[in-house]
């Protein structure tokens, strides 16, 4: 059966934002979220971008939830060797209630240091590594690693969790989804794509699938769409873009060749809980584990109770 977590954005809210929503989220029933991993929100208009390994600490110690990244890149701006040691962390103060998701990474957040940016092939390689070096120190061991991307010197993580998290890889195409079966635990994506599942599927992949949607819930349809726009209507026209464009300024610009009318094609917006639970419900006929669902704007209370008391029992299976 299909298990529902609740997916907070860090581009929109705040760090405290992000704590609350996660207890409002296990307060009406949920028992585990998806959270993004940013440098930078998508646009301005989202305005935030906290650093998610605090607030993870925060909600592990606050809440009974089971938490996975969604997704971390752990190639670029924070080394490996530094994930290994922050993903230990989390993990021990959640035990068995961390997942750790992982993917290659969007030039709007891996710039920062001014390193090259490289082609999808590259960073796929970059990903691999960066997995095994994390694998690697998370036994215990003194680690050293002279690899083609990454060096490490004699490093150790001494606080560790009794098990390590599992690792789940995100995959939006045919050779990332086929990475996740050979490099990870489970598998991510953000599209009701049976085909990638099965791809995943029949390249060895045997763990946990995770999918995650949008929907903008508010009283008023019009309402919803024009906050959805605001806040996301890049998405209607990103495609490749959304690895690629360095700056929210990008984003921006994609934004204007849309529209609230057109980004309330491709999403759930506003009262109507039947589209929201076909949107929800897509995701299950493809094949996933998990679903977890996002909240446009900042009614994110709103959202939980539409869910749980509108949407939920128009679902198979809830």
């Amino acid at each position: 059966m299909t298990k529902f977590g609740y997916f907070l954005s860090a581009e929109e809210l705040s760090p405290e934002e992000l704590v609350r929503t996660a207890k409002a989220a296990e307060a009406a029933g949920f028992d585990r979220i998806w959270i993004s991993d940013h440098y930078h929100p998508w646009t301005r208009e989202q305005g935030e971008s906290a650093f998610v390994w605090a607030v993870l600490g925060a909600i592990a110690t606050t809440t009974d939830l089971t938490m996975t990244t969604a997704v971390t890149c752990p190639t670029d701006r924070i080394h490996p060797a530094v994930l290994a040691q922050a993903t230990a962390t989390v993990a021990s103060l959640a035990p068995d209630r961390f997942r750790f998701g992982v993917g290659s990474g969007e030039r709007l957040n891996e710039h920062i240091l001014g390193g090259f940016w490289p082609p999808a092939p590259v960073r796929l390689e970059r990903l691999a590594e960066a997995v095994e070096v994390i694998r690697k120190l998370w036994t215990g061991e003194t680690v050293t690693h002279r690899g083609e991307h990454y060096t490490v010197d004699a490093a150790r993580i001494f606080s560790l969790p009794q098990q390590p998290p599992p690792i789940l890889v995100s995959g939006f195409g045919p050779l990332a989804t086929k990475l996740a079966a050979r490099i990870g635990d489970g598998y991510i994506n953000v599209q009701p794509d049976a085909e990638l599942l099965k791809t995943y599927r029949d390249a060895g992949g045997r763990g946990l699938t995770q999918g995650g949607l949008k929907i903008c819930w508010a009283p008023s349809a019009d309402d919803a769409a024009k906050t959805a726009y605001r806040l996301w209507g890049h998405e209607t026209v990103g495609g490749q873009s959304a690895q690629d464009l360095p700056s929210w300024t990008e984003f921006e610009e994609l934004a204007e060749a849309s529209s609230p009318e057109q980004i309330a094609k491709t999403v759930p917006c506003g009262p109507d809980p039947q589209r929201a639970a076909e949107s929800i419900k897509a995701y299950i006929d493809a094949g996933y584990d998990e679903v977890y669902i996002s909240q446009m704007g900042p009614d994110q209370t709103g959202a939980i109770t539409f869910l749980t008391e509108e949407v939920f029992p128009l679902v198979p299976g809830t």
